[in-house]
């Protein structure tokens, strides 16, 4: 194993395509989708992820992704970004572990503002 390989990242690829159901009761849901990508100027960490969190309905409440550029980026940027509801922010990669744990404390935070935790 290479000393610069993200020891977490194995954790977050097994996670591809998994969906989660966090509140049985009121039908919000997680889904990962995480795949291994050639090395781009756009996607540094050679991954392309999407994780996002959605409500009864489906809509997605949040997400971090790296699918597009955020706003007016250009290609070549690098895009990882961060959805809340309707806000779009960049979103400062350091590692899978990181990643999830932004992810999951911004769950919470949603699903508590919505009164389900």
């Amino acid at each position: 194993m290479s000393e610069d390989r993200d020891p977490s990242l194995d954790k977050l690829l097994d996670l591809d395509g998994q969906v989660l159901l966090v509140d049985p009761e009121g039908g919000h849901w997680v889904k990962f989708i995480v795949t291994r990508v050639p090395v781009l100027p756009e996607k540094p960490h050679d991954l392309d992820y999407s994780l996002t969190l959605h409500g009864p309905s489906g809509e997605r409440l949040v997400g971090f992704d790296n699918a597009h550029p955020v706003g007016r980026g250009r290609r070549g940027e690098p895009m990882d970004h961060r959805h809340r509801l309707q806000t779009v922010k960049p979103y400062a990669y350091e590692d899978a572990a990181t990643l999830l744990a932004d992810f999951w404390q911004t769950v919470d935070t949603v699903l508590k503002e919505r009164g389900v935790i």
